[in-house]
């Protein structure tokens, strides 16, 4: 690689590490003519084929500014795009090929913008998908409504099984208590009718009843 400085013909590598979570290598270059050094980011060759024919590198930018439309006014930060820009190349590249339809960029937007935000996510699929009546509308609503259901629903189960849980290792320890509490009434009356009371040593046999003697050790 040319030497962006001085334009030498050779570069030298001196660090290479991965970034963006493994999709590409970062080196660190050094030109042996003036010394300088630079970074260079690799990543894996990913292109775009537009409707045209016309082909062009796949770019998160491009993602963002196309979503960011959709997410005018709404509670969408910079850092929530970008990670949505990232979740879609993932998901692409993850498909094995080299070369993707413009297309398929926008059914890998869907999926996580929903996720994100449910009225940037009508905004984009009606445009993307052509909603061409209310109808339109109202079916995409209906599905985000039964997901959402279906979310909650799963969640009151997760909440209800959680609570029969506790619920049981109550009633598991009531019952311990409730079995040793018959046993400690029983020895407490065996005390009273034999005439012995606990010591640190056991027990030690008490003279009879009403003398508070000691009797004598045998």
């Amino acid at each position: 690689m040319h030497c962006p400085f001085c334009r030498h013909a050779d570069t030298r590598v001196i660090d290479s590490r991965t970034a963006e979570d493994g999709s590409a290598i970062r080196r660190r270059r050094q030109c042996p003519s003036c010394g300088r050094r630079f970074s260079t980011v690799e990543t894996s060759s990913l292109t775009v084929v537009k409707r045209s024919g016309a082909s062009e590198p796949f770019s998160r930018d491009k993602v963002v500014a196309g979503v960011r439309k959709a997410c005018q006014g709404r509670p969408v930060s910079d850092d929530d795009l970008a990670l949505l820009a990232q979740q879609v190349e993932e998901s692409l590249r993850a498909a094995g090929a080299a070369q993707i339809d413009a297309h398929e960029i926008g059914l890998a937007i869907l999926g996580p913008l929903r996720q994100l935000d449910e009225v940037a996510y009508l905004r984009f699929a009606s445009v993307y998908s052509s909603f061409s009546s209310l109808e339109d509308f109202e079916d995409a609503i209906a599905i985000l409504r039964a997901e959402r259901a279906e979310r909650s629903a799963a969640g009151s189960g997760a909440r209800a099984g959680q609570g029969d849980e506790e619920q049981g290792d109550e009633d598991h320890g009531a019952g311990e208590r409730a079995g040793r509490e018959p046993a400690d009434e029983q020895a407490a009356a065996a005390q009273a009718t034999d005439g012995s009371a606990p010591t640190a040593d056991g027990f030690v046999s008490l003279g009879p009843a009403g003398t508070g003697r000691e009797a004598p050790a045998r």
